[in-house]
C-alpha cells in the first residue's frame, strides 16, 4: 500500500451535518435561512410551478453547455451534468445527464464553504474551479467542475454547479490515462476549489494555469467557458425566480423538494422486507503488465426507511484501479436513483438521507492520497454501481409490487479506447493535436427486467440522456474511417427475458493519415464479467478489444470491398489487455465490442416464439437458440418447432442434473399442496411460518432447505465448467488476462433443473447469501 502523505487529509470531504458545517463557515458569509414553518406553509400550486422552473433551468444549462463546447464528450455524448444546491451545498435538482458526475458535487461545496470562506472568501459573482477527486465535484481528474455561489441582497443563496469531462488534462499518457501510473503524480494534476471567476469575470492567470497543463489547451479553455455560462445562465433564471415569488418562498420549495424526495423513498423502503443481501465484484488488472483480479465486496442491509451499504473486505488500494470516497458515494447514487427513485423527483439531497455508507480508508473504492485514481469513474465506481444494481434488485424481486423495478445489471463497465495522435488531414507537414475516447461504446445493452426484456443498444444506466455520438462527427473531429458501428448478436444475456444487445465498432486511420497513433484501453469485464443476470439469467458478453496488424484494408478498400468481418483483414489479431499501452498504425484497424445486459430467469422458460424473433431480428444466434434456449426453429419458414423444442428443453435440463455436483436428494416431481408465504425470486419461493421457513421451487416445488438457518445457495445442485459454457459472446480465454481460474457457475434446482444462479466468476467466488 502507498504511504499516506501528511497534509493530505486536508483535501477530504465527507457528508457533514448542517449545524456543524455552518460552525465551520468564516462569519462574514452571510446565509439565507427560513424558518421551517415556511416549507409547511407553501400552497401546492406554487411549490410545483417553481419546482418545474428549477427543473427545467438545469436542462437550459445543458443547452447553454452544449453551444458553447468544443468538445466530442460534450456535443456528441452529454458527458456532464448539473446541479442547483442550497446555501450549504444540499442537492435541489440535479440534472439528467451523466448522474454520477453529481454524485459528489455537494461534497465540492461543503469544503468550499469550509476551506474558502475565509480566505480568498466567498463573494457575489464568484466561481470556483475543481477536479480533485479527494474532495468532490467530480470522480476523477477528467472530471472537472465549476461551483457557482447564488447571492440574494448580500446572502449566499445557493449554488449551481456545471461540470463536464475533460479530454486531456495532462499527466504522463494523452487523455491523462496512464496504466502503468504508480500513484497520482502521474496523472492529472487534482486542483482543490480555486477561484477562477471573481466578480463575474474570469481571472486570465488561472484559466491559463488550467489549460497550460493540457494537450488539448483551446478545447480545455472553451469548456471552461462554457461552464462558466451555464452557472451564469442558471443565476440569472433563478434570481428571476426569487424577483417573481420572494427568496424565502423558493428557499421553502428547495427545502421540501428535498423533504418530499426522501419521504417518498423512506416510504417506499417501508414497504420493503428488513433483511441482508452480500456480492462480490472484480476489478481485472491493477495496470499495465499484471494480471490480478481484487475484489469489491459489498453487503447491502435493510431495516426499516433506511439502507446500509457495507463496503468492508474490499481489497486494498493498487495500481491505478482506485476511486476516493467520493467515487464510492457516486456509485451507490448513480445506481439507487433510477432503480429505486425513477418516479421520485431527483432533490438528491433528500434521497442521500436514506442510507449510510461503511467502508475501510486504503481500499480501491476508499483510496488515500496519492493512490493513482484516473479510472474511478469508469473502474471502482462503475463496478460499486453494478454490485447496488445486483443487490437491488435481489430485494425487490421479492415483493410483488416491486418486481416491476427489478433489472439485471446494465452493461456492466465502460470499453475505455482512447487514441491520441496529430490529425494531419488539413496540414500533413504541422498536423493539430488530437485526443479521442471513442464514445460508440455509450450504446450499451441494458438489463432484462421481470417482464420485459432488456433495452438493446439503450444507453447507460447512470446516464439517462446519453448519447452515442453520430459516426460521421467523430470522422469530423479525428482522423479515423468508421467500417461498422452494429449491435452484435448474441451479446444480451440470455434469460426468460434476454438482455440487452450491445454493439462494436471497427476504426481504422484516416487515408490521409501516416503517423503512428497512441492507443490506450482500460477496461474490465473481459475475464469474468460485471453485467450479471438475475434468478438464473446469465450474464452479457463478455468485452473485448481487438487490434488488426498490418490489415488488408487498403487492398480491400482498392477493390470495393466493405470488409464485414474481422478475419477478412488478415491475421494479425492482437488481443488487447484490460490495462494497457500500445500504438495504433496507419494500416491497422481497431475494434472495440463492449458490453450487453445481464438476463432475468432461466433461458429455458423463455417463450419460444420470442427466441424465433429475436433469430429473425439478428439478437440471437440459431445455435444459441438451440444450445442455450432449447428453442429449435425451422430455418426456411422462421416457425418454432415445438414437439423439438420440448424434446431440447427436456434434454438440456437432463444435462444440467448429469453435469451436476448434488447436495440434497431429489424428490418426487409435483408441486406442493400448500400456498406459498412469498418468493424470493423468478424461481424460489418459502414456504411455513416465521419458526419453520422452507425453501423452495416454485416450480416443481422441491424442498431446497431451511431459509433463515442456512445457506440455501449451497444445498443447490451446482456446475461448475469452462466460462465459454455461458454462450457464444463469452471470450473462451480468460488466461488471457489474469492468471485465476475463472468458471462458469450454475446452481439449479435438484428436482426440475431450472437455472438459480448463473454466473461468469472466478473459481474462488463466494456463494451469494
Amino acid at each position: 500500500m502507498l504511504a499516506s502523505i501528511p497534509g493530505s487529509e486536508r483535501f477530504t470531504s465527507r457528508p457533514i451535518p448542517r449545524q456543524e458545517l455552518r460552525d465551520k463557515i468564516d462569519p462574514s458569509l452571510e446565509l439565507h435561512t427560513i424558518d421551517p414553518e415556511q416549507v409547511e406553509a407553501l400552497d401546492p400550486l406554487t411549490y410545483e410551478v417553481v419546482r418545474h422552473r428549477l427543473w427545467a433551468i438545469t436542462q437550459e444549462m445543458g443547452e447553454t453547455l452544449k453551444r458553447m463546447s468544443g468538445s466530442h464528450a460534450v456535443t456528441e455524448s452529454n458527458d456532464f451534468n448539473f446541479t442547483i444546491c442550497d446555501e450549504l451545498g444540499d442537492q435541489v435538482q440535479v440534472g439528467l445527464f451523466n448522474v454520477g458526475l453529481v454524485g459528489s458535487m455537494d461534497l465540492a461545496i461543503y469544503w468550499t464553504l469550509q476551506h474558502r470562506s475565509r480566505n480568498p472568501g466567498i463573494e457575489e459573482g464568484d466561481m470556483f474551479l475543481c477536479n480533485d477527486p479527494w474532495i468532490g465535484g467530480g470522480l476523477h481528474q477528467n472530471d472537472a467542475s465549476v461551483l457557482a455561489p447564488i447571492f440574494y441582497e448580500g446572502k449566499l443563496f445557493g449554488w449551481t454547479t456545471a461540470i463536464c469531462h475533460q479530454l486531456d488534462l495532462g499527466g504522463s499518457a494523452p487523455g491523462s490515462w496512464c496504466p502503468t501510473a504508480p500513484d497520482v503524480f502521474s496523472e492529472s494534476v487534482p486542483t482543490p476549489p480555486i477561484k477562477v471567476v471573481r466578480n463575474g469575470e474570469i481571472q486570465e492567470d488561472v484559466a491559463d494555469a488550467w489549460i497550460r497543463r493540457s494537450r488539448t489547451p483551446m478545447t480545455v479553455g472553451l469548456d471552461l467557458r462554457a461552464k462558466v455560462g451555464a452557472n451564469r445562465t442558471a443565476g440569472e433564471r433563478i434570481l428571476a425566480l426569487i424577483k417573481k415569488y420572494g427568496p424565502d418562498v423558493v428557499k421553502a420549495v428547495m427545502a421540501r423538494m428535498m423533504n418530499d424526495a426522501e419521504g417518498r423513498l423512506r416510504d417506499r423502503l417501508r414497504s420493503l422486507p428488513d433483511g441482508s443481501w452480500s456480492t462480490v465484484g472484480y476489478q481485472e488488472q491493477s495496470g499495465a503488465g499484471d494480471r490480478g483480479m481484487y475484489p469489491i465486496c459489498l453487503t447491502m442491509t435493510k431495516t426499516d426507511d433506511r439502507l446500509t451499504f457495507d463496503f468492508t473486505g474490499t481489497a486494498e488500494q493498487v495500481g491505478m484501479i482506485n476511486c476516493p470516497y467520493p467515487g464510492l458515494r457516486a456509485g451507490v447514487v448513480f445506481t439507487l436513483l433510477p432503480i429505486l427513485a425513477g418516479d421520485i423527483p431527483w432533490a438528491a439531497g433528500g434521497l442521500l438521507r436514506c442510507f449510510d455508507i461503511v467502508t475501510e480508508e486504503g481500499t480501491i473504492t476508499n483510496a488515500r492520497f496519492p493512490a493513482a485514481v484516473g479510472k474511478g469513474p469508469v473502474g471502482p465506481s462503475w463496478a460499486t454501481g453494478n454490485l447496488v444494481a445486483e443487490l437491488l434488485g435481489r430485494m425487490l424481486d421479492a415483493e410483488p409490487e416491486t418486481r416491476k423495478d427489478v433489472q439485471s445489471v446494465c452493461t456492466g463497465t465502460f470499453d475505455l479506447v482512447l487514441l491520441a495522435g496529430t490529425d494531419e488531414r488539413q496540414d500533413p507537414t504541422a498536423g493539430t493535436p488530437f485526443v479521442s475516447t471513442l464514445f460508440d461504446v455509450m450504446a450499451g445493452g441494458y438489463g432484462a427486467q421481470v417482464h420485459h426484456d432488456g433495452v438493446d443498444s439503450g444507453g447507460r444506466l447512470i446516464i439517462p440522456q446519453a448519447r452515442t455520438p453520430d459516426v460521421e462527427m467523430t470522422e469530423y473531429f479525428y482522423p479515423l474511417v468508421a467500417l461498422w458501428r452494429r449491435e452484435e448478436t448474441d451479446s444480451g444475456g440470455p434469460g426468460r427475458h434476454r438482455g440487452g444487445v450491445s454493439g462494436s465498432v471497427l476504426y481504422v486511420a484516416h487515408p490521409y493519415q501516416t503517423e503512428r497513433m497512441s492507443l490506450t484501453v482500460s477496461g474490465t469485464g473481459k475475464a469474468a464479467n460485471q453485467n450479471v443476470g438475475l434468478a438464473g439469467g446469465y450474464p452479457g458478453n463478455t468485452q473485448l478489444d481487438i487490434v488488426v496488424r498490418g490489415s488488408r484494408i487498403r487492398e480491400l478498400f482498392e477493390t470495393g470491398v466493405i470488409p464485414e468481418r474481422l478475419e477478412e483483414l488478415g491475421d494479425g489479431q492482437e488481443i488487447l489487455p484490460c490495462e494497457g499501452e500500445t500504438y495504433f498504425d496507419p494500416g491497422d484497424a481497431l475494434y472495440a465490442h463492449w458490453q450487453g445486459g445481464g438476463g432475468y430467469g432461466d433461458p429455458l422458460l423463455r417463450d419460444p416464439d420470442a427466441v424465433a424473433h429475436d433469430i429473425a431480428e439478428f439478437k440471437v444466434s440459431s445455435s444459441a437458440a438451440r444450445d442455450l434456449y432449447g428453442v429449435t426453429v425451422d430455418d426456411l419458414t422462421g416457425a418454432v418447432d415445438l414437439a423439438a423444442t420440448e424434446v431440447a428443453r427436456r434434454r438440456l435440463r437432463e444435462e444440467r442434473s448429469e453435469r451436476s455436483t448434488q447436495t440434497i436428494a431429489r424428490q418426487p416431481a409435483g408441486q406442493r399442496s400448500e400456498t406459498a408465504q412469498r418468493r424470493i425470486d423468478d424461481n424460489l419461493v418459502i414456504y411455513g411460518n416465521d419458526d419453520d421457513e422452507i425453501v423452495a421451487c416454485g416450480h416443481c416445488g422441491q424442498e431446497i432447505g431451511p431459509y433463515s438457518k442456512a445457506n440455501y445457495y449451497e444445498l443447490l445442485d451446482r456446475f461448475e465448467g469452462p466460462s465459454s459454457n455461458a454462450g457464444p459472446q463469452i471470450w473462451p480465454h480468460p488466461e488471457n488476462y489474469v492468471d485465476n481460474e475463472v468458471v462458469f457457475r450454475q446452481l439449479t434446482c435438484p428436482g426440475c433443473a431450472t437455472a438459480i444462479l448463473s454466473s461468469v466468476v472466478p473459481a474462488s467466488h463466494p456463494l451469494p447469501n
